[in-house]
């Protein structure tokens, strides 16, 4: 199969680790192959056992560092002419697929979307509240959703409520698969160095709560910032945030943000893992997710959840039962679940979190489920090419 994506980047987070999650169990069994066509600063190829790279030069996308553009017409056209994929999967909404489209004229290669970014929910993540002109980008945007869901066989969702959502706004043929998380990695044994993991990072004493992610206004950072400040009066928890992003500067700049401790985007990924397991809670206020792996791997470490009651991340509280939703847009809600949160049984509610994860998001088990989709597709396919 060949995955092609403009969301990748050495500093991006759920789609590049789903990428190398599949990368890994493709090279697990022989049978399988994988080719990746993504958008580097240059171009270049790299191999490992079953899984070859193929790293095209793009321009980055204004204010979106470090996504870059795929442009590369003819390059993408010939890598599909010489690899012969059985089928293609694209990973994002903008140049990707129509390069697909483009390279696979005349050829019949079956193609799946992987919804990884709800766009239209981020130009109006509270319909109700919105304005005329994002109401009409939203409703532009879904039109365009419907558009490219045309163009696939199957569009996959990560969450059942993105399901219903694409479901209702005309998109057929959605499939849902959720993503997994590294259950040997992202751990509560990890707990046992606490102490040692929070001297590292400088890390103040007492509650801790954190978030993990990309700092951009879609996220809804600044409405956790202002909110965490009666946390932090009421209950003495402090706040840690770690990642990069166009809205960084902004929100160290703010009342909230000046209160709180910020880490760089984390590349090692066991020093991560040792950071979930340092703290108290995980928030989420992302209203826009389509799944929250962040939110998963604080999951699997033992940590309750704070999120909104919106997007991918509250379907997993919900089913989970492991921690608490406030009301979108209402910082004032949202620090009086916190505020809640921190009076109950956190370790407990962790462990709710921890066993929901084992249950339900192994890795194996999730991308076992991705390829049984894919064979469905290809079968489908090959049907259609014999009654032709």
């Amino acid at each position: 199969m060949l995955d092609i994506t403009e969301f990748f980047g050495d500093t991006t987070g759920g789609v590049r680790t789903y990428l190398l999650e599949k990368a890994k169990y493709v090279q697990r069994r022989p049978e399988l192959r994988q080719v990746l066509v993504v958008p580097g600063a240059e171009d270049e190829i790299l191999e490992a056992s079953g899984v070859r790279c193929y790293r095209l030069h793009g321009p980055h996308i204004p204010t979106q560092k470090p996504y870059r553009f795929m442009l590369a017409t003819r390059s993408t056209t010939r890598i599909v002419a010489h690899e012969r994929p059985d089928l293609i999967e694209v990973g994002s909404a903008w140049c990707a697929p129509w390069l697909v489209h483009l390279s696979t004229r005349g050829l019949r290669v079956p193609a799946v979307w992987f919804y990884h970014s709800n766009f239209p929910r981020i130009i109006a993540p509270r319909p109700h509240s919105a304005g005329w002109p994002r109401l009409t980008a939203s409703a532009l945007a879904w039109r365009y959703v419907r558009r490219l869901g045309r163009l696939v066989q199957a569009t996959i969702a990560p969450t059942r409520a993105v399901v219903r959502e694409l479901e209702s706004a005309g998109v057929a043929n959605v499939v849902h698969v959720p993503l997994g998380v590294e259950l040997d990695r992202f751990t509560p044994t990890r707990r046992a160095r606490a102490e040692e993991t929070r001297r590292r990072f400088g890390l103040p004493e007492g509650p801790l709560a954190i978030y993990v992610g990309r700092m951009a206004a879609e996220k809804d950072i600044d409405l956790l910032l202002e909110g965490w400040l009666e946390v932090e009066r009421r209950t003495g928890a402090r706040l840690v945030l770690v990642g990069a992003g166009p809205a960084l500067r902004g929100l160290r700049r703010t009342r909230g943000g000046k209160r709180a401790t910020w880490l760089p985007y984390q590349r090692d990924r066991d020093l991560l893992a040792d950071l979930y397991a340092a703290m108290d809670l995980y928030v989420a206020p992302g209203s826009a997710e389509t799944f929250g792996l962040s939110a998963m791997e604080a999951m699997a470490s033992g940590l309750p959840v704070l999120s909104v009651d919106r997007g991918g991340v509250s379907e997993a509280v919900s089913l989970s039962g492991a921690g608490r939703l406030y009301t979108s847009g209402d910082p004032g809600h949202l620090a009086g679940c916190a505020i809640d949160l921190f009076d109950q049984d956190l370790p407990a509610l962790g462990r709710q979190g921890r066993r929901y994860a084992e249950e339900h998001h192994g890795w194996d088990a999730v991308l076992g489920r991705l390829f049984d989709v894919y064979r469905r597709v290809l079968g489908v396919t090959l049907s259609e090419a014999k009654g032709a």
